[in-house]
Protein backbone atom coordinates (compact mmCIF):
# COMPACT_ATOMS: atom_id res chain seq x y z
CA UNK A 1 0.00 0.00 0.00
CA UNK A 2 0.99 3.10 -1.16
CA UNK A 3 0.68 6.66 1.05
CA UNK A 4 1.18 9.55 -1.22
CA UNK A 5 0.73 12.92 -0.02
CA UNK A 6 1.01 15.77 -2.53
CA UNK A 7 0.34 18.95 0.15
CA UNK A 8 1.61 20.83 2.60
CA UNK A 9 5.39 20.29 3.21
CA UNK A 10 5.14 17.50 1.17
CA UNK A 11 5.29 19.51 -1.58
CA UNK A 12 8.67 20.48 -1.30
CA UNK A 13 10.11 16.56 -1.54
CA UNK A 14 10.13 16.54 2.16
CA UNK A 15 8.33 13.88 4.98
CA UNK A 16 6.54 15.93 7.31
CA UNK A 17 6.97 13.82 10.35
CA UNK A 18 5.49 16.30 13.06
CA UNK A 19 2.30 16.04 10.68
CA UNK A 20 2.20 12.40 11.00
CA UNK A 21 2.36 12.49 14.30
CA UNK A 22 -0.21 14.82 14.68
CA UNK A 23 1.98 16.88 16.68
CA UNK A 24 3.29 21.02 16.32
CA UNK A 25 6.66 21.66 14.58
CA UNK A 26 8.01 23.34 17.83
CA UNK A 27 7.19 19.70 20.01
CA UNK A 28 9.25 18.63 23.00
CA UNK A 29 10.60 15.05 22.91
CA UNK A 30 8.49 13.96 26.11
CA UNK A 31 5.28 15.38 23.69
CA UNK A 32 6.50 13.85 20.93
CA UNK A 33 7.01 10.44 22.66
CA UNK A 34 3.52 11.03 24.55
CA UNK A 35 1.58 11.34 21.07
CA UNK A 36 3.65 8.37 19.58
CA UNK A 37 2.85 5.75 22.00
CA UNK A 38 -0.53 6.88 22.13
CA UNK A 39 -0.52 6.07 18.48
CA UNK A 40 1.07 2.74 18.33
CA UNK A 41 -1.43 1.67 20.84
CA UNK A 42 -4.01 2.65 18.62
CA UNK A 43 -2.58 0.90 15.82
CA UNK A 44 -0.32 -1.98 16.70
CA UNK A 45 -2.31 -5.51 15.35
CA UNK A 46 -1.76 -6.37 19.58
CA UNK A 47 -4.06 -3.91 20.40
CA UNK A 48 -6.13 -2.77 17.23
CA UNK A 49 -9.41 -3.03 17.80
CA UNK A 50 -11.40 -4.46 14.25
CA UNK A 51 -12.74 -7.60 12.85
CA UNK A 52 -12.39 -6.72 9.77
CA UNK A 53 -8.38 -7.57 7.73
CA UNK A 54 -8.28 -4.69 5.73
CA UNK A 55 -8.67 -2.62 8.19
CA UNK A 56 -6.10 -4.21 10.23
CA UNK A 57 -3.94 -4.23 7.22
CA UNK A 58 -3.92 -0.40 6.40
CA UNK A 59 -3.38 -0.17 10.50
CA UNK A 60 -0.25 -2.22 10.19
CA UNK A 61 1.13 -0.32 7.73
CA UNK A 62 0.50 3.26 8.91
CA UNK A 63 2.09 2.63 11.94
CA UNK A 64 5.26 0.67 9.73
CA UNK A 65 5.78 2.95 6.97
CA UNK A 66 4.56 6.29 8.56
CA UNK A 67 4.32 6.19 12.11
CA UNK A 68 7.05 4.30 13.17
CA UNK A 69 10.13 6.16 10.78
CA UNK A 70 8.51 9.74 12.01
CA UNK A 71 9.49 8.78 16.04
CA UNK A 72 12.77 7.09 15.06
CA UNK A 73 13.38 10.46 13.03
CA UNK A 74 12.47 12.90 16.04
CA UNK A 75 13.28 10.72 18.96
CA UNK A 76 17.25 11.30 18.57
CA UNK A 77 18.64 14.26 19.76
CA UNK A 78 20.86 14.82 16.72
CA UNK A 79 18.41 13.54 13.95
CA UNK A 80 16.27 16.12 15.58
CA UNK A 81 18.43 18.91 15.14
CA UNK A 82 19.08 18.46 11.69
CA UNK A 83 15.62 17.77 10.85
CA UNK A 84 14.83 20.78 12.88
CA UNK A 85 17.05 22.84 10.67
CA UNK A 86 15.87 21.24 7.49
CA UNK A 87 12.13 22.11 8.77
CA UNK A 88 12.91 25.73 8.90
CA UNK A 89 14.73 25.68 5.75
CA UNK A 90 11.46 24.23 3.69
CA UNK A 91 9.70 27.19 5.71
CA UNK A 92 11.61 29.70 3.81
CA UNK A 93 11.32 27.97 0.64
CA UNK A 94 7.28 28.05 1.08
CA UNK A 95 7.36 31.54 1.69
CA UNK A 96 9.29 32.30 -1.35
CA UNK A 97 7.49 29.75 -3.07
CA UNK A 98 3.55 29.94 -2.06
CA UNK A 99 0.76 27.83 -3.23
CA UNK A 100 -1.77 28.80 -4.61
CA UNK A 101 -4.28 30.30 -1.63
CA UNK A 102 -7.44 28.20 -3.40
CA UNK A 103 -5.49 24.86 -3.22
CA UNK A 104 -5.43 25.54 1.03
CA UNK A 105 -7.85 23.54 3.20
CA UNK A 106 -10.28 26.02 4.65
CA UNK A 107 -8.26 25.89 8.32
CA UNK A 108 -4.98 26.56 6.53
CA UNK A 109 -6.70 29.57 4.49
CA UNK A 110 -8.08 30.80 7.74
CA UNK A 111 -4.72 30.41 9.62
CA UNK A 112 -2.72 32.30 7.11
CA UNK A 113 -4.80 35.31 8.35
CA UNK A 114 -5.54 34.84 11.85
CA UNK A 115 -4.83 37.90 14.26
CA UNK A 116 -3.75 35.35 16.75
CA UNK A 117 -1.37 32.21 14.75
CA UNK A 118 -0.07 30.79 17.71
CA UNK A 119 -3.44 29.98 19.50
CA UNK A 120 -5.22 29.37 15.84
CA UNK A 121 -2.57 27.04 14.71
CA UNK A 122 -2.38 24.84 17.98
CA UNK A 123 -6.02 24.50 18.81
CA UNK A 124 -6.41 23.34 14.75
CA UNK A 125 -3.72 21.08 15.12
CA UNK A 126 -4.86 19.21 18.24
CA UNK A 127 -8.68 19.29 16.55
CA UNK A 128 -7.47 17.11 13.59
CA UNK A 129 -4.80 15.34 15.76
CA UNK A 130 -7.48 14.21 17.93
CA UNK A 131 -9.40 12.42 14.76
CA UNK A 132 -6.23 11.95 12.77
CA UNK A 133 -6.33 7.87 12.98
CA UNK A 134 -9.80 7.32 14.10
CA UNK A 135 -11.22 6.45 10.86
CA UNK A 136 -8.02 5.03 8.77
CA UNK A 137 -9.26 5.99 5.30
CA UNK A 138 -9.38 9.22 6.05
CA UNK A 139 -5.81 9.26 7.89
CA UNK A 140 -3.66 10.37 4.97
CA UNK A 141 -5.91 12.84 4.41
CA UNK A 142 -5.75 14.44 7.90
CA UNK A 143 -1.62 14.08 7.27
CA UNK A 144 -2.24 16.64 4.70
CA UNK A 145 -4.21 18.85 6.67
CA UNK A 146 -2.42 18.82 9.19
CA UNK A 147 1.15 19.54 7.06
CA UNK A 148 -0.47 22.56 5.67
CA UNK A 149 -1.34 24.20 8.44
CA UNK A 150 2.58 23.33 9.53
CA UNK A 151 3.51 25.10 6.10
CA UNK A 152 1.28 28.11 6.51
CA UNK A 153 2.28 28.50 10.51
CA UNK A 154 6.14 28.20 9.77
CA UNK A 155 5.80 30.63 6.38
CA UNK A 156 3.99 33.52 9.16
CA UNK A 157 6.87 32.64 11.13
CA UNK A 158 9.33 33.15 8.82
CA UNK A 159 7.96 36.51 8.03
CA UNK A 160 8.23 37.40 11.43
CA UNK A 161 12.25 35.87 11.85
CA UNK A 162 11.67 32.40 12.30
CA UNK A 163 11.15 29.88 15.08
CA UNK A 164 14.61 27.88 16.50
CA UNK A 165 13.53 24.51 15.45
CA UNK A 166 15.83 21.93 16.59
CA UNK A 167 17.92 24.14 18.97
CA UNK A 168 16.42 25.42 22.29
CA UNK A 169 12.66 26.27 22.33
CA UNK A 170 11.45 29.94 23.40
CA UNK A 171 7.75 28.74 23.79
CA UNK A 172 5.46 25.83 23.31
CA UNK A 173 1.92 27.03 23.28
CA UNK A 174 -0.31 23.31 24.90
CA UNK A 175 -2.43 22.95 27.27
CA UNK A 176 -2.67 25.17 29.86
CA UNK A 177 -0.33 27.87 28.22
CA UNK A 178 -2.81 28.35 25.33
CA UNK A 179 -2.43 32.13 24.42
CA UNK A 180 -5.37 34.24 25.11
CA UNK A 181 -7.28 34.25 21.49
CA UNK A 182 -8.43 37.90 21.82
CA UNK A 183 -4.90 38.41 22.48
CA UNK A 184 -3.73 41.81 19.60
CA UNK A 185 -0.78 41.30 17.65
CA UNK A 186 0.84 43.15 14.81
CA UNK A 187 1.42 39.91 12.70
CA UNK A 188 1.28 41.39 8.74
CA UNK A 189 -1.60 39.62 7.08
CA UNK A 190 -1.15 37.31 4.40
CA UNK A 191 -2.68 37.57 1.28
CA UNK A 192 -6.36 36.79 1.79
CA UNK A 193 -8.33 33.89 -0.33
CA UNK A 194 -9.31 35.62 -3.62
CA UNK A 195 -11.00 32.85 -4.76
CA UNK A 196 -14.09 30.74 -3.40
CA UNK A 197 -12.71 27.92 -0.88
CA UNK A 198 -12.65 24.47 -2.42
CA UNK A 199 -12.47 21.55 -0.55
CA UNK A 200 -11.27 18.41 -1.65
CA UNK A 201 -14.23 15.72 -1.94
CA UNK A 202 -13.71 12.28 -1.61
CA UNK A 203 -13.51 11.19 -5.02
CA UNK A 204 -10.74 13.84 -5.71
CA UNK A 205 -8.87 11.64 -3.04
CA UNK A 206 -9.55 8.57 -5.10
CA UNK A 207 -8.59 10.27 -7.86
CA UNK A 208 -5.59 11.68 -6.65
CA UNK A 209 -3.90 8.11 -6.04
CA UNK A 210 -5.50 6.32 -8.99
CA UNK A 211 -2.95 9.49 -11.11
CA UNK A 212 0.19 8.03 -8.30
CA UNK A 213 -0.48 4.63 -8.94
CA UNK A 214 -0.64 5.21 -13.22
CA UNK A 215 2.96 6.98 -12.58
CA UNK A 216 4.04 4.06 -11.73
CA UNK A 217 2.29 1.49 -14.12
CA UNK A 218 0.34 0.13 -11.08
CA UNK A 219 -2.42 0.12 -13.64
CA UNK A 220 -5.12 -2.29 -11.68
CA UNK A 221 -4.75 -0.61 -8.32
CA UNK A 222 -5.21 2.70 -10.34
CA UNK A 223 -8.46 1.05 -12.29
CA UNK A 224 -9.60 0.36 -8.36
CA UNK A 225 -9.16 3.72 -7.32
CA UNK A 226 -11.52 5.08 -9.87
CA UNK A 227 -14.29 2.72 -9.68
CA UNK A 228 -14.68 3.73 -6.03
CA UNK A 229 -14.59 7.13 -7.22
CA UNK A 230 -17.48 6.73 -9.65
CA UNK A 231 -19.36 5.07 -6.97
CA UNK A 232 -19.19 8.05 -5.40
CA UNK A 233 -19.82 10.29 -8.00
CA UNK A 234 -20.91 8.91 -11.04
CA UNK A 235 -20.64 11.96 -13.04
CA UNK A 236 -16.69 12.76 -12.58
CA UNK A 237 -15.91 13.37 -16.15
CA UNK A 238 -12.29 13.71 -14.97
CA UNK A 239 -12.35 10.18 -13.56
CA UNK A 240 -14.27 9.01 -16.20
CA UNK A 241 -11.27 10.69 -18.54
CA UNK A 242 -8.23 9.02 -16.15
CA UNK A 243 -9.84 5.81 -16.26
CA UNK A 244 -10.35 5.69 -20.05
CA UNK A 245 -6.54 6.49 -20.49
CA UNK A 246 -5.76 3.95 -18.68
CA UNK A 247 -7.93 1.20 -20.75
CA UNK A 248 -6.38 2.64 -23.28
CA UNK A 249 -2.81 2.03 -22.53
CA UNK A 250 -3.72 -1.16 -21.44
CA UNK A 251 -5.35 -1.74 -25.44
CA UNK A 252 -8.98 -2.30 -23.75
CA UNK A 253 -10.35 -0.24 -26.72
CA UNK A 254 -13.65 -1.28 -25.72
CA UNK A 255 -13.84 0.03 -22.18
CA UNK A 256 -12.02 2.96 -23.00
CA UNK A 257 -14.40 4.02 -25.42
CA UNK A 258 -17.13 3.85 -23.25
CA UNK A 259 -15.61 5.68 -20.20
CA UNK A 260 -14.03 8.51 -22.56
CA UNK A 261 -17.35 8.75 -24.49
CA UNK A 262 -18.96 9.85 -20.71
CA UNK A 263 -16.19 12.14 -20.23
CA UNK A 264 -16.95 13.81 -23.12
CA UNK A 265 -20.61 13.59 -22.67
CA UNK A 266 -20.44 15.32 -19.11
CA UNK A 267 -17.32 17.88 -20.28
CA UNK A 268 -16.66 18.43 -23.52
CA UNK A 269 -14.07 20.66 -22.95
CA UNK A 270 -11.84 17.52 -20.72
CA UNK A 271 -8.64 17.96 -22.99
CA UNK A 272 -7.79 14.31 -21.49
CA UNK A 273 -10.65 12.65 -22.92
CA UNK A 274 -10.25 14.65 -26.01
CA UNK A 275 -6.47 13.36 -26.68
CA UNK A 276 -7.51 9.92 -25.43
CA UNK A 277 -10.60 9.75 -28.48
CA UNK A 278 -8.00 11.08 -30.78
CA UNK A 279 -5.61 8.48 -29.92
CA UNK A 280 -8.31 5.65 -29.94
CA UNK A 281 -9.54 6.22 -33.44
CA UNK A 282 -6.37 6.63 -34.48
CA UNK A 283 -5.95 3.12 -33.29
CA UNK A 284 -8.97 2.23 -34.76
CA UNK A 285 -8.14 3.57 -37.93
CA UNK A 286 -5.09 2.08 -38.18
CA UNK A 287 -6.01 -1.42 -37.37
CA UNK A 288 -9.33 -0.70 -40.10
CA UNK A 289 -6.43 -0.17 -42.60
CA UNK A 290 -4.67 -3.31 -44.88
CA UNK A 291 -2.58 -0.87 -47.15
CA UNK A 292 1.15 -2.57 -46.29
CA UNK A 293 2.65 1.05 -46.26
CA UNK A 294 0.42 2.28 -43.93
CA UNK A 295 1.86 -0.70 -41.05
CA UNK A 296 2.75 0.86 -38.28
CA UNK A 297 6.43 0.99 -37.06
CA UNK A 298 7.49 -1.55 -34.36
CA UNK A 299 6.01 -1.20 -30.87
CA UNK A 300 9.21 -0.69 -29.52
CA UNK A 301 9.58 2.73 -31.44
CA UNK A 302 6.96 4.13 -30.17
CA UNK A 303 7.87 7.21 -27.62
CA UNK A 304 4.26 6.86 -26.47
CA UNK A 305 5.45 3.05 -24.93
CA UNK A 306 8.37 4.33 -23.65
CA UNK A 307 8.70 4.48 -19.42
CA UNK A 308 7.98 8.72 -18.82
CA UNK A 309 7.22 9.17 -22.35
CA UNK A 310 4.38 10.20 -24.70
CA UNK A 311 0.72 10.32 -23.80
CA UNK A 312 1.21 8.70 -19.69
CA UNK A 313 4.54 10.84 -19.44
CA UNK A 314 2.98 13.92 -19.99
CA UNK A 315 -0.10 13.49 -17.65
CA UNK A 316 1.47 11.34 -15.06
CA UNK A 317 5.28 12.26 -15.45
CA UNK A 318 7.80 14.73 -13.35
CA UNK A 319 7.41 16.33 -10.26
CA UNK A 320 4.06 17.88 -9.36
CA UNK A 321 4.20 21.52 -8.13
Amino acid sequence: MSFQIQRGLFLFDFIDHHAILGIPVDAEVKDIRKRYLKIARRLHPDSFVSEDESAKQRASELLSKLVNPAWEKLSQEKERVEYGLLLKLKGQQALRQPPATGELSSLAQQLSTASNPDHFYVTSLKSLADRQYDQLDQSVEMIAQISELNMVYLMRKESQGGLNLGETKKTLYTGSNLPDSTASGTVPDMPRPTQPIRRESPADQYYRRAEGYAAKNNFAQAVLELRDALQIDPRNSRCHALLGMIYLKQNQAKMAKIHLNKSLELDPNNQMAVEGKRRLEQAEGASGTAKPAAKAPPKASNPNDKPGGGMFGGLFGGKKK
